[in-house]
């Protein structure tokens, strides 16, 4: 499979060599960066949450709880797409304490998104129908619309793949492996299928019954009347909207503008999209994501710095240079520029 160039970057004046440079330094992980802001969103998030839940049913106390409940967990969620990218030996046993605090609680346990995203930055398989998360929606607005109402029902998805199935695929390996292959994988292409190798299939093994474990153990609290029945209702309510607001975040994150051919770096950089912006950005693009463009440029540069280097690398190009097309002023603005191009692609 050949790997497609982008178009001419004679507006992109500083060579790759100088911008690499610039951002040189900027490759070294903070740990206690990483401990601390995911505590905190965790221990307010998790607060929020058990607020909302004692709260009166319907009362301003209970919706005030969700919503900052929906903030910060979303925001210690996004830390999956860290791990990823992060090897374990600069973050010692932050994946481990990532899925219990988060990962395992709301049902997206680390393993459906390592060793699946690092497609989606593949040279060669980027944009392509082996990216499990790249869709042509500038093509067609209703997929567009489709996929963001389809966000809702997706903590029901989860709670099927992984408090049902599991324990029928502990009983059958066969189920085991097809689950691994077609529902164990974080992804909006569903032509995607992952491979299910020996390894991967210990590893979903491993973390599903961790999760199916927990849930049990959040079951027997409610039996004992220790836990309100409404907690799963606010769970449902709080999964539902971290899961919307993710996938605006994600429809907003790429021009999606792919034939279906791989694109070099420059290509995913010209296809992608940097929203700097600020507190309101941050909310629903958190942990570096706002910097979309500039991460698929350098996939390795910690969430943490990604604001000096995009700060550094705008500041070192000319106005006319084409970096600075790939910046959006905001989410609503990225979102009416898919919607239509869709309608008009698809229109003729």
């Amino acid at each position: 499979m050949s790997v497609t160039q982008s178009p001419s970057l004679s507006s992109f004046d500083v060579e790759d060599r100088r911008i690499r440079e610039l951002v040189r330094d900027l490759h070294a992980p903070r740990p206690r960066v990483y401990w601390a802001d995911l505590l905190s969103a965790s221990a307010i998030g998790w607060a929020a949450f058990a607020f909302a839940v004692w709260s009166r049913p319907f009362s301003a106390g209970m919706f005030a709880g969700i919503a900052v409940a929906v903030l910060a967990l979303y925001r210690a969620l996004l830390f999956i797409h860290e791990i990823t990218h992060q090897g374990a030996r600069s973050l010692r046993g932050f994946e481990t304490v990532w899925n219990l605090l988060v990962g395992f609680p709301m049902l997206i346990p680390s393993c459906v998104y390592s060793g699946v995203h690092q497609s989606h930055h593949g040279l060669s398989t980027y944009g392509t129908n082996l990216d499990p998360e790249y869709l042509p929606f500038a093509s067609n607005n209703r997929m567009t619309l489709g996929f963001s109402l389809h966000s809702f029902f997706i903590p029901l998805a989860l709670l099927v793949r992984f408090l049902i199935l599991t324990p029928a695929g502990l009983v059958w390996p066969g189920l085991q492996r097809w689950l691994v292959v077609h529902a164990s994988s974080l992804t909006m292409n569903f032509a995607y299928r992952r491979e299910a190798s020996a390894e991967t299939i210990r590893m979903v093994r491993r973390q599903t019954v961790a999760i199916l474990l927990l849930w049990a153990a959040f079951v027997a609290l409610w039996l004992d009347g220790v836990l309100p029945g409404r907690a799963f209702a606010i769970w449902l309510a709080v999964s539902s909207l971290i899961s919307f607001v993710n996938t605006l975040r994600t429809l907003g994150a790429h021009a999606y503008e792919s034939a279906g051919q791989p694109l070099d770096r420059r290509g995913q950089l010209i296809d992608s999209i940097d929203t700097p912006g600020a507190l309101w950005t941050e909310l629903w693009a958190p942990v570096g994501l706002r910097y979309h463009a500039l991460h698929h440029y350098f996939p390795g540069i910690p969430y943490h710095n990604l604001p000096a280097a995009w700060k550094r690398v705008s500041g070192s190009l000319p106005a006319e240079a084409m970096y600075h097309q790939v910046r959006s002023p905001g989410l609503a603005h990225s979102l009416r520029t898919l919607y239509r191009k869709g309608g008009r692609r698809r229109d003729r």
